[in-house]
């Protein structure tokens, strides 16, 4: 059975960085994507970030682009979200995903398996 588990969450003041982890287990495939959402109290969850099994598709909600970086590692079944510049805004539960098929999509419904959330909370 598929697990993830994220961590790095935390309370920090605007415009410091945090980095979020995601460890993934129990995978039958051998290519997946990967991808980051995240939901802000009285809000749907949202897209942040996804990518592919060698990276070569990275995609990037607007709404981050040029302060958050998604990266993996495949031989640690782990990918990161690092986010710089972080904003109050920001402030959500942040959400790994995992889809076997490869394809970075932008929706809920593209993933079938999620971690449990990592709060993440920034102060002005």
């Amino acid at each position: 059975q598929v697990q993830l588990v994220e961590s790095g969450g935390g309370l920090v003041q605007a415009g410091v960085s945090l980095r979020l982890s995601c460890a993934a287990s129990g995978l039958t495939v051998s290519t997946y994507s990967m991808a980051w959402f995240r939901q802000a109290p009285g809000k749907e969850r949202e897209f942040v970030a996804g990518i592919s099994w060698g990276g070569s598709t990275i995609r990037y909600a607007d709404f981050v682009k040029g302060r958050f970086t998604i990266s993996r590692d495949n031989a640690k079944k782990m990918v990161y979200l690092q986010m710089n510049s972080l904003k109050p805004e920001d402030t959500a539960v942040y959400y790994c995903a995992f889809d076997q098929s490869n394809f970075v999509r932008t929706i809920e419904s593209g993933y079938g398996y999620w971690g449990q959330g990592t709060q993440v909370t920034v102060f002005s």
